[in-house]
């Protein structure tokens, strides 16, 4: 979803009037968080922007070798505009439904867009930022619900920094019908000013919440604070700018290997949450696979090694907790190979534009394995750990 201009603003209370704002420079609108502008997202007003899939669009056309075979029901591919002016089916449920309806899409897991941006830049002030989160939610509910018609299933967002919050904030998105909840996959900021893994047991009050609820913990792409640490290696200050070419190849080389994600699978392993907690479902959502592989064999060498130190066989946690959504572009097989067909989840990011134009063509890459696997992948997977009928595209019974 994009979200509307008063998404953050419209239940913020009144002592953090001021918290966000959209101001103007140069004649563009940008958003503000404490008087500071972000450029993380170059229009947050989201009234123009680029079309669906226009990046796979783009490559798809300049490469003709490719373009995979046309097949009856799929959109026709045509060179892309620069921008478009945003439907209201990117904002609203309703003009959503019929849209899903086109791309022959039966059910989605709909995630904030701007939101990504919030708990970094407010890092040094924890109860502004429960305020936000829950002031975002609040305008997710009443826009969005977090079931609408049993087809799109909104992710409210929990933070983590006060724990009594946090837990406060669950069980209020519970009783509205939340399936999934959004965390943001990174270290969680304190009062002063130190950072750690929700993985730690300071934390399982919360996380007994989630398991006894069913709840699915999706762990959506979100400035992670990592370029901290690019800017170290660098010598330079500044913030997580997606939408930007990197600064220079180092940075380039580091966030190829998609490490913040590569650390938080670690950490739901190594700090043994996955453990802890063995009902959990992680889902890491628009991370990518890449990382897969690799850390599969460090699991197997470090557990190989010293066995003593883990609560249990690493790679059993892994494949019992962690669901994974590979990019489209990605070896998507080997994934497969490499943690089971039924651990793979499709996602399109639509209607971003490095997502898919044509969500459902996704299932080109799953040609090759069995009708069996491709539906698990393309939405049995996901409506299994939801709690949703995959043949009937409503809520099973709990």
């Amino acid at each position: 979803m994009y979200e509307t201009t008063d998404a953050f603003t419209k239940y913020l209370p009144e002592e953090y009037s001021g918290l966000v704002k959209y101001v103007q420079v140069n004649g563009r609108t940008k958003i503000a968080l404490k008087n500071t502008i972000s450029e993380y997202i170059p229009n947050p007003t989201f009234n123009k922007v680029a079309p669906p899939g226009a990046q796979e669009l783009e490559f798809r056309l300049k490469n003709p070798s490719s373009k995979t075979q046309v097949r009856p029901g799929d959109k026709e591919m045509a060179p892309p505009p620069k921008y478009i002016e945003s439907p209201p089916a990117f904002f609203n449920p309703a003009d959503r439904l019929e849209l899903m309806n086109e791309l022959s899409i039966d059910r989605a897991m709909m995630w904030p867009t701007l939101a990504s941006l919030l708990e970094e830049r407010l890092a040094d002030d924890p109860r502004a930022t429960h305020a936000i989160v829950t002031a975002l939610n609040r305008w997710m509910h009443e826009h969005w619900t977090f079931n609408y018609e049993d087809r799109i299933f909104p992710t409210p967002v929990i933070t983590l920094p006060i724990v009594d919050e946090a837990i406060r904030e669950l069980e209020w998105v519970l009783e509205r019908g939340a399936r999934a909840i959004l965390i943001r996959p990174a270290p969680v900021p304190d009062y002063r000013g130190q950072r750690r893994s929700f993985a730690l047991p300071e934390y399982d009050r919360f996380w007994k919440v989630v398991q006894d609820s069913g709840v699915v913990v999706g762990l959506h792409a979100s400035d992670d604070g990592f370029v901290r640490y690019l800017n170290e290696w660098e010598g330079r200050s500044g913030e997580y700018t997606p939408f930007k070419a990197a600064p220079s190849p180092f940075s380039a080389l580091v966030s190829a290997e998609y490490r913040s994600i590569k650390d938080v699978v670690y950490s739901i392993i190594g700090h043994g949450l996955a453990t802890r907690f063995p009902d959990i479902r992680f889902v890491p959502v628009e991370n990518g696979s890449a990382w897969a592989r690799p850390l599969v064999q460090n699991l197997k060498k470090v557990y190989a090694r010293s066995p003593e130190i883990f609560p249990e066989d690493p790679l059993v946690a892994l494949r019992r907790s962690i669901y994974i959504h590979p990019f489209h572009e990605e070896d998507v097989l080997g994934l497969v190979e490499v943690i089971g067909a039924d651990r793979v989840i499709f996602g399109s990011d639509y209607p971003h534009p490095e997502g898919l134009f044509d969500p459902v063509t996704f299932v080109d890459e799953l040609k090759s394995l069995s009708k069996e696997d491709q539906a698990k992948i393309m939405g049995g997977n996901l409506a299994s750990i939801m709690g949703v009928d995959p043949a009937k595209g409503a809520l099973a019974p709990a």
